[in-house]
């Protein structure tokens, strides 16, 4: 057993109910267990700050149903509550041929994969419905019965009313309900103390806000009494096993992986890290923004997205950082750049303002930031081989980025196109030089092993030649 939060759509407020739930939870001294719908990057950041461990994204489309099932039955085992956060709309998902069960075995279009509702029924969980009551009072009725019925096979256990506006509004609200005999596991009023700000790609990272952990006791204080305990909490158990499952110890190695994080690179999946890990690399965390230079003795670098836009004046000013990257790159070095990434190795970012800041200056084309915003999930075919696949390998990553190149590669990664139909997104990625593989898709390796297989395989390359960076 675990539990789903969901919303009837976008901005009613799931990720503050999340972390209210998440930090009442952790002040108990409960071992909890997050994960995230979807690609997103940022939220499962906030959810790692309050319960102290990595937060798990569970995407079909990047990774497979089977793929989030075990990933959910694993790490959902080593703790003793599980809480999966939801993404938009509880129905809000994606076009996907499926098969139907016809004598003809016709082929039907399913319009919620990777939606909330379809992760909440291939992992057989309960769900929790937010409802911004802020614009609503009898109307929450019809609301929640709607949602309760769309799909029999979603097990409602109940809604969270936010944005409450006062005791009579409440009132008016539990009245609407009580027909339905649809528990109330938590009522939140509107919290103007309790914002978490956002900018352009959605909210600020956590490393950004020093005065986050006083919002998560904010939070927790309003946890520890907006909430029906009494009914969540068996709601929120997990099936924890009683000793952590044994973990192959990782053969030894000479590979050693820088791994850029700060406050301008910080979009990784932990599932990728963890990978390079069990495949026998070290993994040394460093900072282009606020180191010297880089780690000495590597065989790799990876540079995932984040926000060097916000930091490019900074990233531009540590020369000697930029310097050692182009170099350990023109010699050899293996290293992927994803999109924040692939900014980076650029000549420059042109930053919302028009102004210029020199980047590492490995890829002959500059950054720049606009409105438009790329998003979505992408399905890639790769042109040629690649330091992460072979030629004609398909891969299924996401974009989301307001920036755009001023060249286009010469010889491409990938070819693209929507994830959800045919319409061809273009050609995209950096393969030159030959040990570079910087493009804005993301990918989650989740059932790819032989894409770290083959990045680390480049990496023991330099090891065995005794080019040491």
């Amino acid at each position: 057993m675990a539990l789903v939060i969901a919303g009837e759509r976008s901005g009613v407020g799931k990720t503050t109910v999340t972390l209210t739930l998440l930090a009442s939870l952790r002040r108990r001294d409960r071992l909890v267990q997050s994960f995230k719908v979807g690609p997103d990057y940022i939220d499962p950041m906030f959810h790692q700050h309050v319960t102290g461990r990595a937060c798990r994204n569970l995407d079909p489309v990047l990774t497979s149903e089977a793929y989030v099932q075990q990933c959910f039955a694993h790490h959902s085992q080593l703790s003793e509550y599980a809480l999966v956060e939801g993404v938009m709309g509880l129905f809000d998902g994606i076009g996907h041929q499926e098969w139907g069960m016809g004598h003809g075995q016709e082929k039907q279009k399913s319009t919620d994969f990777a939606s909330t509702a379809h992760i909440a029924r291939l992992l057989d969980l309960p769900v929790v419905l937010v409802i911004d009551c802020s614009r609503l009072s009898g109307s929450v009725a019809a609301i929640a019965h709607g949602y309760r019925s769309f799909d029999p096979r979603i097990k409602i256990a109940g809604v969270v009313l936010n944005r409450i506006g006062s005791d009579r509004h409440l009132s008016l609200l539990k009245d609407s309900l009580e027909p339905l005999q649809l528990p109330i596991l938590g009522t939140l009023r509107r919290q103007d103390n309790i914002t978490i700000p956002d900018r352009h790609l959605g909210l600020v990272p956590t490393a950004e806000l020093p005065e986050l952990n006083a919002l998560i006791d904010r939070l927790a204080d309003l946890g520890d009494t907006c909430f029906d305990w009494q009914r969540l909490l068996p709601l929120l158990k997990s099936k924890s096993l009683p000793h952590s499952p044994h973990l192959p110890h990782p053969p030894s190695s000479s590979i050693r992986i820088a791994i850029a994080r700060d406050r301008a690179f910080n979009f990784y999946y932990q599932d990728n890290l963890d990978l390079l890990q069990q495949l026998g690399a070290e993994l040394v965390f460093w900072s282009p923004l606020e180191d010297a230079g880089i780690p000495k003795n590597l065989q790799g670098m990876y540079f995932g997205g984040g926000f060097p836009e916000v930091f490019a004046q900074q990233l531009a000013e540590n020369s000697s950082v930029r310097e050692a990257v182009k170099t350990a790159i023109l010699k050899g070095m293996p290293t992927i750049a994803e999109c924040g990434g692939l900014m980076y190795l650029c000549e420059q970012i042109i930053d919302f303002e028009g102004k210029y800041w020199p980047m590492a200056g490995v890829l002959p084309t500059s950054s720049v930031m606009g409105g438009r915003l790329t998003l979505g999930y992408r399905r890639a075919v790769a042109l040629q081989d690649n330091l992460l696949v072979k030629a004609n390998t398909t891969v299924y990553g996401h974009e989301f980025h307001r920036s755009h190149l001023t060249l286009t590669p010469t010889q491409p990664l990938f070819k693209t196109s929507r994830y959800d139909c045919e319409e061809n997104m273009g050609c995209e990625g950096w393969g030159l030089p030959a040990n570079v593989h910087a493009s804005y898709v993301h990918l989650h390796w989740g059932e790819s092993r032989e894409i770290p297989q083959r990045f680390l395989k480049e990496c023991l390359k330099v090891a065995s030649s005794a080019t040491w960076i």
